[in-house]
């Protein structure tokens, strides 16, 4: 089964994304995580990438493909895999759909996280975590139970994303907009689209997820 997650920065894909992992066995995949670690294995594509991050260029979408088609070749991969993060752009999807097609592997869902920007942008600024165990926290929505002590480890010192601010979210969220949100008509029109509540709790986002998981 192969996935991938779609969905602003803030939706709260790298949650579901683990939980999907935990559930199902899926191999969450990060495009930053497989660029690091085929550049320390020294693979083909792994130095082609070193090149242009040693010259301090951005590595293009062909050599990003060229990673993530090593890397689900491993055994872990077997079963399938879900990319967070990845593609980004239409150029990207055709990108990977072709990867995809040389392989005789086959897309199974994207799902689309619906979130309200104005609501997403109170999320964001308002989160924060734990120093010592990463708890995660929220000014209004999710604070702990004892002011200024953490739930799980007893910790009073916290947290915050310096890029966590009201300016950077909306700028990212403008990106999103303009850059991302064009695979939804593409995915659609592949007919691999599914949406899910993206402004529901946790737990509800997992139930949505699930009911579209247990399809396949």
């Amino acid at each position: 089964m192969i996935i991938i997650l779609l969905g602003p920065p803030g939706a709260g894909k790298g949650t579901q994304a683990q939980r999907i992992q935990k559930k199902s066995g899926l191999i969450q995949l990060s495009t930053g995580d497989m660029l690091r670690a085929a550049v320390h294995a020294k693979t083909k594509v792994g130095m082609i990438a070193k090149e242009y991050m040693d010259a301090g260029k951005l590595v293009t979408d062909e050599i990003v493909v060229g990673i993530i088609s090593e890397r689900i070749m491993e055994e872990d991969c077997r079963k399938g895999f879900l990319l967070d993060g990845f593609p980004r752009t239409v150029k990207q999807a055709t990108a990977l759909d072709v990867m995809l097609s040389e392989k005789s592997l086959t897309l199974d869902a994207v799902i689309e996280m619906r979130v309200n920007d104005d609501a997403l942008v109170d999320r964001v600024t308002g989160r924060y975590t734990c120093s010592e165990c990463n708890e995660g926290y929220h000014d209004s929505n999710l604070k702990p139970k004892g002011d200024g002590i953490c739930d799980v480890c007893g910790n009073t010192n916290f947290n915050r994303r310096a890029d966590d601010n009201r300016e950077t979210v909306v700028s990212r969220l403008e990106a999103y907009h303009s850059l991302t949100a064009p695979l939804l008509p593409y995915y659609e029109k592949a007919g691999v689209l599914k949406g899910v509540d993206g402004m529901a709790s946790i737990d509800d986002v997992t139930f949505q997820i699930n009911a579209i998981l247990d399809n396949f």
